[in-house]
């Protein structure tokens, strides 16, 4: 029996409980079976592909043993019209590959070769720093909770002469340890890849080979590879993908730290994954894992994660798959993207029914992430509806008082600090509101519908979408609300309060102010020399100040200059992420040293140019206009500090 609940942190106001225990009408499941499950998804995708502009899909369900359906939808070549096969067809699964991956950790920690709670340097060729005295253990990397942040660098890309063997890529940068060891989720491709390069280590092999051999094989999994580029006999049955609608396919995908996202599979290879795991370990009398092996891969009271890293009652980690409950029912799974494959594994544990989809296109809008969710969360509904008791209600005063303790800014927990990246996450805060009416507010978070999402009190700080199943929790101490997640990314990832030195709040209103200074300095210049020239008058400044006039005007068009390159270099990186390699290391260069020097100079010259103007007792003014140049140029420099884009580093 899994552990499902955990003491909230402080003391939870239980007052105002309504309808606690009643007893909901129990609707009336589907028999899950290869006829009705085939009929309802003819009338489910093909539509909602059209409508998103997906090309193709692969669905497959098992159950009890056996594959209940394994369907194709649509195309696998747009250009060809060649349909998707689900027993020929590759797709890529992202992320659920570290599925994968965590398998082979453990079946060499099984075999007594690796310590879950061991220093990971136990077995590594190169050294990860500690943390607070504390080093990384792989218990921390299958469980997200090592602290490392983001990586974005050699993520994904197309030319496989930027392929680096695995042990290289990690040695070329490690990312810094952001929160302490075991206290917050924060989703790590970095470290599952590091998980990877110790299976081969340890084993002695490529990684690849391992798994082929450990995993694959045994199971009889025989398109399934992490190999990059394809072997030619597996190449020609690959799905293209389609980053954006209408746009041919760029190419195979190349994924830089392989274990974390690099698997090609069909879709009946991925049910028979399901299948070894959805019976402990074993397929068709073939063991990749000891019963009790996969027990702790399942089930969530023997992963022994940090309880400082979770968010009661939400969804948790367990080792290498989280937790996708819906209605009641015991779920795990893992979700998977890469720019054009989006994916979806889901195993109800005691009904032994695993789903699996993917998709070949992101469609319009992000279509397709919104649909595997949909899919998910409808298959659940029609098949093992909930049938346990209804759920209480806050009444509306404790309601909107707890609403009012969830307002401010809110970071996610998984981003970059030490990094020019770190800029994203001034852009992308999350502010958390009390309505109008005492409701809890997120307009970052939509529905289906692309409104906000509708969020009922359920319990004490625990919130449910009123249209849909997911809940939204926060962990209180002291009566503050300092965390929060969601059911839907709450395994891996959470908000924090953002401190006040890095708030959206103020530095964007402030900035934007900052900018509007500079360029308004900036523009003076021309107009200023034009009317001078229609009027004929010459500029009336002493030598001193007619150069801080025109220092003040040129470092201001500098300072601009070097943010549009951030700007555009941002926006070319985020709008492909085949740029997030080696070729943009010259240009950040350039930006960083650009930067530093210039937003330095710019603060001192623009303090030099208002001293002058103070001294010399020009208007007020001209005064007040100096130190307000100043200030903006200061706001700058620490923004660009701040934020990592003076970093100097080509890491991210």
């Amino acid at each position: 029996m899994r552990l499902r609940t955990l003491p909230f942190f402080g003391v939870l106001l239980l007052a105002g409980l309504a309808a606690h225990g009643q007893q909901r009408p129990i609707p009336q499941p589907t028999e899950l079976t290869g006829t009705d499950v085939d009929a309802w998804l003819d009338g489910y995708l093909p539509y909602a592909m059209h409508t998103g502009d997906i090309p193709g899909a692969v669905v497959v369900v098992v159950k009890g043993g056996q594959v209940v359906t394994a369907r194709g939808f649509g195309y696998a070549d747009t250009k060809q019209r060649t349909p998707v096969d689900p027993e020929r067809t590759l797709f890529r699964p992202g992320s659920v590959s570290k599925l994968v991956t965590w398998t082979a950790v453990m079946q060499l920690v099984e075999r007594g070769k690796l310590d879950l709670d061991a220093d990971v340097n136990t077995y590594l060729d190169f050294r990860i720093s500690p943390r607070d005295g504390k080093p990384v253990t792989l218990r921390q990397i299958l469980t997200h909770t090592a602290g490392f942040e983001e990586q974005a660098k050699h993520i994904l890309f197309y030319d496989p002469k930027d392929l680096r063997p695995l042990g290289e890529l990690l040695k070329s940068w490690t990312p810094e340890r952001i929160y302490a060891p075991g206290s917050t989720p924060a989703y790590s491709n970095w470290a599952t890849a590091l998980a990877g390069y110790v299976v081969e280590r340890i084993s002695s092999m490529p990684f690849e080979d391992y798994v082929e051999r450990e995993i694959f094989t045994p199971l009889r999994m025989r398109t399934a590879t992490f190999r990059q580029p394809l072997p030619p006999a597996l190449a020609s049955q690959m799905s293209a993908g389609y980053l954006k609608p209408g746009e041919p396919s760029r190419g195979f995908e190349l994924i830089g730290p392989a274990p974390a996202g690099a698997l090609s599979a069909s879709g009946l290879d991925m049910a028979r994954f399901m299948l070894a795991h959805l019976h402990d370990g074993e397929l068709d009398g073939q063991r990749i894992l000891a019963a009790s092996t996969a027990a702790a891969m399942h089930d969530s009271s023997l992963a022994r994660v940090d309880r400082a890293s979770l968010v009661p009652p939400l969804n948790r980690m367990e080792l290498g798959f989280f937790e996708t409950d819906v209605n009641g029912r015991e779920v795990i799974g893992h979700l998977g993207d890469t720019s054009a494959f989006h994916t979806s594994l889901h195993l109800f544990l005691k009904e032994d029914v695993g789903l699996y989809v993917s998709f070949n296109g992101t469609g319009r809008s992000g279509a397709a992430q919104t649909l595997r969710g949909a899919l998910f969360h409808d298959f659940a509904d029609r098949y093992f509806p909930d049938v346990g008791p209804a759920e209480g209600r806050v009444d509306a005063s404790t309601a909107a008082r707890h609403a009012q303790l969830m307002a401010g800014i809110w970071q996610n927990s998984r981003r970059s600090e030490s990094n020019f990246f770190a800029a994203l996450s001034l852009f992308g805060q999350t502010k958390v509101a009390a309505g109008d009416k005492g409701q809890l507010t997120i307009n970052a978070l939509t529905g289906l519908n692309g409104r906000p999402r509708e969020w009922v009190e359920i319990a004490p700080f625990v919130w449910r979408d009123r249209d849909g199943h997911d809940r939204l929790a926060a962990q209180v101490e002291d009566g503050k609300v300092v965390r929060w997640s969601m059911d839907l990314i709450s395994p891996f990832m959470v908000f924090d309060r953002v401190p006040a030195a890095k708030s959206r709040a103020w530095i964007l209103p402030a900035l934007y102010v900052a900018l509007a200074v500079l360029l308004l300095t900036l523009l003076s210049w021309p107009i200023g020399w034009g009317i001078r020239r229609w009027c004929r008058k010459p500029l009336a400044l002493a030598a001193p100040a007619r150069l801080a006039y025109h220092g003040t005007r040129a470092t201001a068009g500098l300072v601009l200059a070097v943010l549009a390159g951030w700007a555009a270099t941002v926006t070319a990186m985020l709008g492909d992420l085949k740029h997030a390699g080696g070729g943009f290391d010259a240009w950040l260069w350039l930006l960083q040293a650009l930067g530093l020097a210039i937003f330095v100079a710019a603060v001192g010259v623009t303090l030099w140019s208002a001293r002058l103007a103070w001294r010399d007792g020009r208007g007020w003014g001209g005064r007040c206009w100096s130190v307000l140049l100043a200030l903006s140029c200061g706001l700058v420099l620490y923004v660009a500090a701040r934020f990592g884009l003076i970093a100097v580093t080509t890491n991210y």
